[in-house]
């Protein structure tokens, strides 16, 4: 007898360590469905609350959408953002069914990623705003050059419109911890070089051909008695 318990205790104590795991598991795979549920209600709500408020005319205008289906994506930003909540829940969900299985080491490299996923929704939401902004700015400089006759008011809009777009997209890289100081230091030379290059163009060769832009854009009223 003594050597069938012996025999037997390694199956009494996996036995015992199933019976403790089994209700963890069955906890965690519960929280899971109410999260999956939660998560598809969440996105359902968003979606239905942004298209209410007009957001997704506001991402159409600003080219955001345009953008997306040029590069093969179906789903407008509308549809991203309702997305990025419905994997923020399950990702919730998911640290909660594993911190009751005792798992922490996935749940601490789960809560990271869930701390990232609300940072790229503000930057979606900064990008939205910023280029429809962007692009009011624009319309805005081309309809005032147009009105007091300046020519190339389309070249001054658009160059307005990228500059502000510019910012808009440095602005959302740092919220997302992309790039940092290296891309606004990198932006901030390219943009001096840039400056330096037009100035010294037209200080050496580019006289004329600043004179004459300069004529265009705003040109010299003649007088009456031919002076």
């Amino acid at each position: 007898m003594e050597k069938v318990d012996i025999m037997l205790e390694p199956v009494r104590a996996f036995l015992l360590q199933t019976a403790g795991f089994l209700p963890k598991l069955a906890l965690a795979i519960g929280v899971l469905i109410v999260g999956w549920l939660l998560a598809k209600f969440a996105r359902f709500a968003i979606t239905k609350a942004l298209r209410a408020i007009n957001f997704n005319v506001l991402t159409e205008r600003a080219g955001l959408d345009g953008f997306l289906h040029q590069g093969g994506i179906e789903t407008d930003t509308t549809g991203i953002l309702g997305l990025l909540i419905y994997w923020l829940v399950i990702l919730a969900a998911l640290i909660i069914g594993f911190n009751s299985m005792g798992l922490t080491y996935i749940t601490g490299l789960l809560g990271q990623v869930v701390l990232f996923v609300p940072k790229v929704i503000v930057a979606l939401l900064i990008l939205a705003f910023g280029a429809y902004f962007a692009r009011f700015v624009g319309n805005a400089v081309v309809t005032y050059c147009k009105n007091i006759s300046i020519q190339d008011s389309e070249v001054l809009g658009k160059l307005a419109q990228y500059a502000i777009m510019t910012f808009v997209v440095l602005i959302a890289l740092d919220q997302v911890n992309v790039g940092g100081d290296i891309v606004r230091q990198s932006f901030l030379i390219i943009l001096a070089g840039v400056v330096f290059a037009l100035a010294l163009a037209f200080g050496l060769g580019g006289k004329a051909a600043a004179a004459e832009l300069i004529d265009r854009w705003w040109p010299r009223e003649k007088n009456n008695d031919g002076d």
